[in-house]
C-alpha cells in the first residue's frame, strides 16, 4: 500500500488473481468472528498494515525506497553542476536556514483509506504522529549542510541570467534553470515524461472513488460504524473520517493531533473494530479487483510508464551504483 503526501509510496509486487488468492491462504480461521463476506475468498485477513498485500498498481510507481534514491541522485547531479562552475565545496545536502526550518512546523498528515490499523500506536499518538518523527525530519541530512550563499543560489536555480541572456559562471554558461532543473531533467527526463509519472496516482485517485462507493465496501464500512457506535463513539462513515476528524486538530499550530484521551480511545475503538470485521481486508480486495480491471482496460498505457520507470532507475543505477 502506497501513502500519498507529499510524500510520495512501497511495494513493487504485482498481484495477478491467482496470487491473490495465495497470499489470502484458503480460508478463515476457525477462530474468525468478522463477517461473512469479510471472509470470502480473495479477501486478506488484516489485522495490521504489514498484512496488506502489494496492490497491482504499486508496480507502476517507485517504490518508497527508489523515491529516496531519486532524491539521492538528484542531489549528486546538482553538486556535480554546482562545482562545474567553480563552487567546489558546494554541499551534496544544502541547509536552507530559518526559512526552510519553518516549513516542518505544519505537518501533513497522511491518512490511509484502510484507517488506523497501528494497535499500539493508537494507543500511544492517536490519530497523529510520533513528535520523534518530526524531529528526525528537522535534523535530517536534508536539512544538515551549509545555506547556499546568493552567488550560489543564482547557479543553483539559475535565475542569474540577464536579458534573457544566460549567465555564465567559472567560464561555463548556466544551464537552463539552472543546477537542479538540469539534474531533474537528468533523471526525470522532459514533460512527456513527467506525465507518465503523474498518470497511475491520477488513475488511483479515481480508482479509490470508485472502490469508495463500491457496495461491499459502504456495507463494510457501515459495519465498522456501527462496532464504534456500541463501543460508545461517534459513528463516522469511514476509518478516513475518523481520523480526519478536525477536533483531532484543534489547538496545535504544528499540524499534529493534540493526542487528548478522546482521540486516543476513538483510535483504539477504530483499530479493534477493522480488527475485528477485517474492514481494511475488504476495501484491499475491491481495490485490487478494480486495479486488475484497470490494468486489462489500459495494458498498453501502464506498459509505457514501466518502460519509463525503468528508463529512471537505470539512470539512478550510473549515478548511484
Amino acid at each position: 500500500m502506497k501513502r500519498r503526501w507529499a510524500g510520495l509510496v512501497p511495494a513493487l509486487l504485482a498481484v495477478s488473481a491467482g496470487l491473490v488468492l495465495a497470499v489470502c491462504g484458503t480460508g478463515p480461521s476457525a477462530h474468525d468472528e468478522a463477517p461473512g463476506y469479510a471472509r470470502e475468498d480473495g479477501v486478506p485477513r488484516v489485522r495490521d498494515e504489514k498484512d496488506l498485500p502489494a496492490l497491482p498498481l504499486d508496480r507502476y510507481e517507485f517504490s518508497g525506497r527508489e523515491q529516496q534514491r531519486i532524491e539521492e541522485a538528484l542531489a549528486r547531479v546538482t553538486q556535480r553542476c554546482m562545482r562545474s562552475h567553480g563552487f567546489e565545496d558546494f554541499p551534496l545536502h544544502p541547509g536552507w536556514g530559518t526559512k526552510m526550518a519553518a516549513s516542518f512546523n505544519l505537518v501533513a498528515i497522511s491518512v490511509s483509506p484502510y484507517g488506523t490499523l497501528d494497535l499500539a500506536h493508537a494507543r500511544r499518538w492517536g490519530y497523529g504522529l510520533d513528535p520523534a518523527l518530526l524531529e528526525e525530519q528537522r535534523d535530517g541530512p536534508g536539512n544538515q549542510g551549509r545555506v547556499p550563499t546568493d552567488a550560489e543560489r543564482r547557479v543553483l536555480d539559475g535565475t542569474g541570467g540577464r536579458g534573457g541572456r544566460a549567465e555564465v559562471v567559472g567560464g561555463r554558461e548556466v544551464p537552463e534553470g539552472g543546477c537542479e532543473a538540469l539534474a531533474a531533467r537528468r533523471l526525470l527526463q522532459d514533460e512527456k515524461a513527467a506525465r507518465q509519472r503523474s498518470f497511475v496516482p491520477e488513475r488511483v485517485e479515481k480508482l479509490d472513488k470508485a472502490v469508495a462507493a463500491d457496495q461491499r465496501v459502504r456495507r463494510a464500512f457501515r459495519d465498522w460504524s456501527r462496532c464504534m457506535a456500541g463501543k460508545g463513539f461517534t459513528s463516522y462513515e469511514s476509518p478516513a473520517a475518523a481520523a480526519g476528524d478536525k477536533a483531532w486538530f484543534r489547538g496545535r499550530q504544528d499540524g499534529n493531533t493534540a493526542r487528548t484521551e478522546k482521540e486516543l480511545a476513538t483510535a483504539v475503538a477504530d483499530v479493534e473494530c477493522n480488527r475485528a470485521l477485517n474492514t481494511a481486508g475488504v476495501r484491499w480486495a475491491v481495490s485490487a479487483e478494480k486495479q486488475r480491471a484497470e490494468l486489462r482496460a489500459h495494458k498498453g498505457r501502464y506498459e509505457a510508464v514501466r518502460a519509463h520507470l525503468d528508463r529512471v532507475r537505470a539512470i539512478v543505477r550510473e549515478e548511484l551504483d
